[in-house]
């Protein structure tokens, strides 16, 4: 122990007497280190908002959504044309998955109506969805303000509205929404809710239900049905485009997650039988999307982590290169130690202890620069989103284990790259070492 506490002694001694060079020599260490912590919590971060994302859409969800065929697509490129197209969802589709799915928790319609929104002189295209109340439980939507769709208003066809923060926020900039009266196309509406806003909209959550959902408007299923019809109309300057669709969407929520695969597999098959003669539904898993998200993130965490990784080998090459200068300069002090009775293995050990602590030290600080950088960037990423038109939020998550191993393998990295000088600082002949000048 006292062997060992005095070799620690002058191992700190020699870095102390030269500081500036100690610290340059630890710099490649703490930057390595802090260089793994920043990319590891950037790739959680990355992580953590996408399966938030998906999650939000129900790891239990199956969605079931109308879209448009792609001969559709073709025939509408002719120019000034104007006539509807028939696809997608229809009510006998909703009753037949109804009757195969009994022990579902939730099987929740949505439809698609209007052509526009309307208050005063403010106008925006439609994103008006005729809903039940199961819907809210499905999508895990909030209300900010007043209240959500009833079965009250389904039964009595009530001309209510719930709307989106988006929305609340474009219509009503200074007003407050709730009691006040929107129109979509020629029918009037009374406000009676407002969303909480979905941290959805540029981001991978959006890309999966296709619009930002804080723009949508949810009114009863029933006065959907009664007041659009089944049609929907878009004009456009010298032509509109129409679509005549029952059933926009369909979530089913089942009833735990491990059926939701099975499930998912049942409900496609039924859509192929019933939809054989094109291809106008699609099914959107967000389970299958959520595990395919944790193997991508995963992938890009070993790849980011790789190449900080090489900062951290950059870092050891750099003490080796100091240390075997170090004993270039310190060749007469080991013929000295030598002479009065040091052995090989005392000046082995005294190098081997420098090159740890400087190991150590430099890997303390840079979990320090790390986490700092790490949380500084999760702090400042919504001011970084806006200052630089960026799509998503920079998002930082420092976890336990990144830490934990940046720094255990900079004080092993700079012990494995310390150890050849110190072997040959204990080699050199005691007699040749004292007369080095």
């Amino acid at each position: 122990m006292t062997f060992l506490l005095e070799t620690m002694r002058l191992g700190l001694t020699n870095l102390r007497l030269h500081l500036l060079r100690s610290v340059l020599t630890a710099l490649g260490i703490i930057l390595g280190v802090g260089a793994v912590i920043t990319m590891v919590a950037i790739g959680e971060g990355s992580k953590r908002e996408a399966l938030l994302q998906i999650e939000r859409l129900g790891a239990k969800n199956i969605i079931l959504r109308s879209q448009k065929p792609p001969e559709a697509d073709t025939q509408q490129s002719g120019q000034q044309r104007s006539f509807l197209i028939n696809y997608g969802l229809t009510r006998a589709d909703l009753e037949v998955i109804r009757e195969n799915f009994p022990d579902a928790e939730v099987i929740a319609p949505v439809k698609e109506v209007g052509g526009q929104i309307l208050r005063g002189n403010r106008v925006q295209t439609s994103q008006a969805y005729g809903v039940t109340p199961e819907l809210q439980e499905a999508s895990g939507l909030r209300i900010a303000r007043g209240r959500y769709i009833t079965q009250n208003d389904l039964d009595e066809r009530t001309m209510i509205a719930v709307i989106g923060a988006g929305v609340a926020k474009q219509l009503f900039p200074q007003d407050d929404p709730i009691g006040e009266t929107i129109r979509i196309d020629e029918h009037a509406f009374v406000v009676v809710g407002v969303m909480a806003p979905v941290g959805l909209a540029g981001g991978a959550g959006a890309s999966l239900v296709g619009r930002d959902l804080n723009l949508d408007i949810h009114i009863p299923f029933t006065t959907a049905n009664e007041v659009f019809g089944d049609q929907i109309v878009r004009r456009q300057a010298g032509s509109f485009t129409g679509a005549e669709v029952q059933v926009s969407e369909i979530y089913i929520v089942c009833r735990d997650r491990e059926r939701v695969l099975t499930d998912a597999k049942r409900i496609q098959r039924i859509i192929e039988v019933r939809h054989t003669a094109q291809d106008d539904v699609a099914a959107i898993v967000p389970y299958e999307l959520l595990e395919e998200a944790k193997r991508t993130a995963m992938t890009w965490q070993i790849v980011l982590g790789a190449i900080a990784g090489i900062s951290l080998l950059v870092g050891g090459i750099g003490i080796m290169n100091i240390m075997l200068a170090t004993v270039q300069e310190r060749t007469r002090e080991i013929g000295i130690r030598r002479a009065v009775g040091a052995t090989r293995r005392h000046i082995t050990a005294q190098f081997v202890v420098e090159t740890g602590v400087l190991s150590a030290i430099g890997g303390l600080l840079g979990v320090v620069f790390g986490v700092g950088l790490s949380v500084g960037m999760d702090a400042l990423g919504p001011y970084l989103k806006s200052m630089f038109k960026l799509q998503n939020v920079i998002s930082a998550d420092v976890t336990g284990w990144s830490v934990g191993l940046a720094f255990t393998v900079a004080v092993l990295t700079g012990l494995f790259f310390g150890i050849f000088p110190a072997i040959k600082a204990a080699q050199q002949d005691p007699i040749v070492a004292l007369r080095h000048d």
